[in-house]
């Protein structure tokens, strides 16, 4: 697979024609609208021929797997694909090998450095013993590049039926989802969530669920209601059995707690809280994972900040993520989401207080939109990275990137006259967000929030990782 950034003068008949692909495999997995209306500074995914197929409408993958000589299972299996049946267009599927015949001046090496594999790993898959007795027109199983193995969590915050599609789609992506909210009451109690069926599309595809506890009441974090429950031990026995309920009668794995804008107060009453839950739920076998706020240092103001303890949760709880975006928020001026150079300070901080095998990293699965002049009160429009290509082809404006940031952007002027700055996400923003993951060894990355389609992310994050599966 390779990220291409459209040139002035190129169009989609050239870029497949240079690659080898099809425009119809081009366009189906980026998802074009239109495969004429390109714009300088897009950034294209391209399937390797050979090594990657695109899934066309009516694929069945029995049929792929006969059409390149692999077996049906091997490729499920290494694309983690549970349910044959849920196969989508578009959809990039990696082989798990591929066969290649011995030409005329071949030697092992020189195949092993094209697939980007080791000479030991084709003599071991060929059951091969001498690397020197190769055959004019021999066939050789060249297994495909081992990926790391990490987890990977999905926040959704809808329910809907198109929500339950999107599950269906993109489980096979994820270790965990979590369904936002069940925001806790006064009272210690639960709000309901109806996300039964995005539960059943999450088991479809091996996905394991989390039930989602929150301080969020109408439609914002509240401090005193969190601070109601962190004070009051009676209330945390409530919540618990509460959220022990729920987890035997939905089957959740674990529980995850987004408890933001916490009163500095109540740093210590939240590490207790979390020591409790755990003695209850570790035991029976359900994790325990929290949202921490993006911190630089230990000691950082601001009420988003303090009450979260890095280390305290590194120490107590199964896996931590860390909230590293809206640097870019929406009632701020414009900027990345989650500019690299903010994410690294982040993390560079993290890792002396929290083993990185518990660590996740926050990603957005967004972009926003922003009048400018920026104004103070104004809020910006969240759009997905999609739309924000729409916007660059419907106003004929290029598209920039920030080296700095490593995110694109660009700038457009509407029909009223009024400017407008967007700071999105693209292919070369993610693998950059995929290389930090490697980078810093973490547990994995989470994304925030399903509903926003990208399709590029999904076969960036296909071609660097392989998903850890649980169930």
């Amino acid at each position: 697979m390779h990220i291409h950034v459209i040139q002035r003068g190129e169009n989609l008949f050239a870029i497949a024609r240079r690659y080898g692909v099809s425009i119809e495999d081009i366009s189906l997995a980026n998802q074009l609208g239109n495969p004429n209306q390109l714009v300088i500074g897009q950034s294209l995914v391209i399937p390797s021929p050979g090594r990657e197929y695109v899934v066309k409408q009516g694929d069945q993958l029995w049929q792929i797997a006969d059409r390149f000589g692999i077996s049906e299972q091997a490729l499920a299996n290494y694309n983690q694909i549970a349910n044959p049946t849920l196969l989508f267009a578009g959809q990039i599927l990696l082989f798990p090998y591929t066969i290649y015949t011995v030409r005329l001046g071949d030697a092992l090496s020189m195949i092993a450095a094209r697939f980007g594999v080791t000479v030991r790993q084709i003599l071991s898959a060929n059951s091969l013993s001498n690397p020197n007795a190769l055959r004019l027109g021999q066939r050789l199983i060249i297994p495909a590049v081992r990926r790391p193995v990490i987890e990977v969590n999905a926040y959704t915050s809808s329910t809907s039926e198109s929500s339950r599609q999107e599950v269906l789609r993109l489980g096979k992506y994820f270790t965990y989802l979590s369904p936002f909210s069940h925001s806790v009451r006064e009272d210690g109690t639960l709000s309901p969530l109806n996300d039964d069926r995005l539960l059943q599309a999450a088991t479809a595809n091996r996905t394991e669920t989390l039930i989602v506890v929150t301080n969020f009441v109408n439609r914002r974090f509240n401090s005193d209601r969190a601070a109601a429950i962190l004070r009051n031990p009676t209330l945390q026995e409530t919540l618990i059995t509460h959220i022990l309920s729920a987890v035997r009668s939905k089957g959740y794995r674990g529980v995850h707690f987004d408890f933001e804008y916490l009163y500095p107060e109540d740093r210590e009453n939240y590490n207790a809280f979390l020591r409790r839950v755990v003695s209850r739920l570790r035991p029976q076998g359900i994790s325990v994972s929290t949202a921490l706020a993006p911190k630089e240092r230990e000691n950082q103001p601001g009420l988003l900040y303090e009450a979260h303890d890095y280390r305290a949760h590194g120490e107590i709880v199964d896996f931590v993520i860390l909230m590293t975006y809206e640097w870019g928020w929406a009632g701020g001026r414009p900027w990345a989401i989650a500019p690299i150079n903010k994410i690294k300070q982040v993390l560079d901080y993290a890792i002396t207080a929290i083993p990185r095998r518990k660590m996740m990293m926050g990603t957005p699965l967004y972009g926003r939109d922003w009048r400018i002049p920026w104004m103070e009160g104004t809020t910006a429009r969240t759009i997905s990275p999609k739309e924000a290509i729409q916007l660059a082809v419907r106003y004929r404006t290029n598209i920039d990137y920030s080296e700095a940031y490593q995110a694109p952007f660009f700038h457009y002027t509407d029909e009223t006259g009024q400017r407008h700055e967007v700071w999105f996400e693209d292919a070369r923003s993610m693998q950059a967000k995929m290389d930090i993951v490697k980078q810093y060894r973490l547990r994995g990355i989470s994304y925030w929030v399903l509903g926003s389609p990208f399709p590029q992310n999904w076969a960036i994050q296909s071609r660097n990782f392989q998903t850890r599966k649980r169930m």
